[in-house]
């Protein structure tokens, strides 16, 4: 993860979001970050449940823009990724959405895939804490 790792889950978060808006030219909206960090381990998953969401956008769903909220209280984080791409009439699954559920289910979290045809898609997480 190179520079991220010595960052704090949100400033890694909002590094890596303003990075691939530039690169893609989708604008991303930050709806919410956390206000406080979190284990390494959660860091590590959330960000590559982020980046592959992220990949998904960029290669599948001609979006143009992508919200995206990560909050962290007393009993988990939660996450929230949607974007106003084509969507889908029909749940997908694939090597990204596979790779996405691997990362959360490494932090004990799970994830939920919501897919609208002609109203993109949104993936919704959570890791509760005290699993481990």
């Amino acid at each position: 993860m190179g520079v991220e790792a010595a960052q704090t889950l949100a400033q890694a978060l909002a590094t890596h979001l303003e990075r691939w808006s530039e690169r893609t030219g989708i604008k991303v909206e930050t709806w919410a970050l956390p206000t406080t960090d979190v284990e390494a381990y959660i860091t590590r998953s959330v960000l590559a449940a982020v980046r592959e969401a992220l990949a998904n956008v960029e290669r599948h769903s001609g979006a143009e823009t992508v919200s995206v909220a990560v909050t962290v209280g007393a009993t988990g984080l939660r996450m929230t990724i949607s974007d106003d791409g084509m969507g889908s009439d029909a749940p997908v699954e694939g090597r990204g959405i596979e790779l996405m559920r691997t990362a959360f289910a490494n932090a004990d979290g799970d994830l939920d895939f919501n897919f609208v045809p002609g109203g993109g898609v949104t993936v919704t997480g959570a890791i509760p804490f005290g699993r481990r």
